[in-house]
């Protein structure tokens, strides 16, 4: 069996060192707020090349924790509009809508599967404040046009980064950077099963905004900055010090980590040759860290079903698109919380109708990788 993510033995490539930390932590009696969590924030922050770093409890908190700063700082209000892509998770959305706030939905390019730039403008409006970047699939969504965009319209620019710790964007006009430290700030999920993931729920904010970084630090700390003197009305979204530890050991791999995975991908871009898959192309997606290996099939369900029965596990992201999904489907086209161009969605609806991710990771062998190919071919 080619399990999609084998957690187990991925946690067990580090098994270790990760129950020393973890053993640490016990020993120490601190559990919140301590000595653990400051030290990943540093060595994250670093990482990233952002000069601030806050760890929090999950990616959603991240996210909603940004939108919510800025809205204490007084660059948003309730009703203003936040481009994002209509292909996304809906975390993205839910952290819009979660803050009083609209999501404009952008549809995404189908090369890159990232929300596409040449049609960001035409959703731009005068209650437009922000452009809200997913570098899903571990794919970098960032792009000069992005940038210069934003700087025309005084819009900031949130990057949920869940998907692609350790991406990189080569842009035209300056060195390599780190996703998480493109935009204004940017939101962190370390899931069990992101390429940096921790042992349980675990988030993170990167920002060189001290100010925003000031007040998600208060925010998320029941709105205090300060024992028992509370300047907002916050909510309690701290990471534990057993989380960070684990992060910190993790992190020091994440490049190799990734490099394996791109090794992988590279094969199954060079060796799956069946017309009926669409495979990702090196051209739009050689800053990918792989988080998900995404392949377009119109015959998707029997694609996954004959895998199944060959032994291969595959996951589908995403069955259903946001603006399906009956928390947001069930409002009338007048009182919905989203903003769908008039056009419709076409390619967000054919990505979700047809996407199927393959196993593509470093617990894997290269025997697993010639039997996915292989019957990948057979198909």
């Amino acid at each position: 069996m080619i399990k999609y993510l084998d957690l187990k033995s991925i946690t067990a490539m580090h098994g270790e060192e990760i129950s020393q930390a973890v053993q640490r932590v016990a020993a120490s009696g601190r559990y919140l707020l301590g000595k653990e969590v400051k030290h990943f924030e540093r060595e994250f922050a670093g990482y990233i090349g952002s000069p601030h770093c806050i760890a929090c409890s999950n990616g959603l908190d991240a996210l909603s924790l940004i939108l919510r700063a800025y809205k204490e700082l007084g660059m948003m209000t309730d009703g203003d509009e936040v481009i994002v892509p209509a292909n996304t998770y809906i975390a993205s959305i839910l952290s819009i809508t979660d803050n009083a706030l609209r999501p404009v939905l952008v549809e995404p390019d189908i090369h890159t599967m990232q929300i596409d730039d040449s049609l960001i403008e035409n959703a731009i409006t005068p209650r437009t404040r922000a452009i809200m970047l997913v570098h899903l699939y571990g794919n970098c969504a960032f792009t000069d046009r992005i940038e210069q965009i934003a700087k025309n319209h005084n819009l900031k620019i949130i990057e949920d980064n869940a998907q692609a710790h350790g991406c990189r964007f080569a842009g035209s006009s300056s060195a390599p950077r780190r996703t998480g430290s493109l935009g204004d700030a940017a939101a962190h999920s370390f899931y069990p099963g992101k390429n940096l993931g921790a042992l349980g729920d675990a988030g993170a904010v990167t920002t060189a905004d001290e100010a925003l970084a000031t007040t998600i630090r208060a925010i998320a700390n029941y709105g205090s900055s300060k024992k028992y003197v509370f300047d907002f009305c916050g909510r309690n979204c701290r990471m534990d010090e057993v989380q960070a530890a684990v992060l910190g050991v993790k992190l020091k791999y994440l490049d190799a980590d990734n490099a394996r995975r791109g090794d992988i991908a590279s094969r199954l871009m060079l060796e799956i040759s069946n017309p009926r898959i669409t495979v990702p192309s090196p051209r739009f997606w050689n800053s990918s860290v792989w988080h998900i290996f995404p392949v377009l099939c119109p015959d998707r369900n029997e694609l996954q079903h004959f895998l199944a029965q060959n032994g291969i596990e595959t996951i589908i992201h995403y069955p259903i698109p946001p603006h399906r999904q009956r928390c947001y489907a069930s409002c009338s086209a007048e009182s919905s919380p989203l903003k769908l161009p008039p056009c419709g969605l076409p390619v967000t609806e054919r990505i979700h109708a047809e996407e199927l991710s393959l196993p593509c990771n470093q617990a894997m062998t290269d025997d697993d990788v010639t039997r996915l190919i292989a019957t990948l071919n057979d198909f």
